[in-house]
């Protein structure tokens, strides 16, 4: 089963920053809106921030609104999330997928560590 690869995960203080990717394998980004999700210990899985197939429209979760920023390269098959002023509540696994996301699509995340 071919699924995304999600990199850039790790650990950092509160106030940091973080620069997620998500590389395509096996599907292609282009052509369809995709989006960032993340899961915390005990929560289920919410997403963060969508990007329609051209970049033109974008869309936040309330609570990382002016801290992250989706973007994505269509020609590298590629998708990105800056992640700045990063808080503890930030702590999750990040998944990267379709939008809506395809059940068989999923990757195995990055993990994002916050400490305080």
């Amino acid at each position: 089963q071919v699924t995304p690869v999600e990199s850039g995960g790790g650990l950092v203080q509160a106030g940091g920053s973080l620069r997620l990717s998500c590389a395509a394998s096996g599907r292609t980004f282009g052509g369809y809106r995709m989006a960032w999700f993340r899961q915390a210990p005990g929560k289920e899985r919410e997403i963060v921030a969508q990007i329609a197939w051209n970049s033109v429209w974008k869309n936040y979760t309330d609570s990382v609104k002016g801290r992250f920023t989706i973007s994505r390269d269509n020609a590298k098959n590629t998708m990105y999330l800056q992640m700045n002023s990063l808080k503890p509540e930030d702590t999750a696994v990040y998944y990267c997928n379709r939008d809506p996301p395809q059940n068989d699509y999923w990757g195995q995340g990055t993990q994002v560590t916050v400490s305080s």
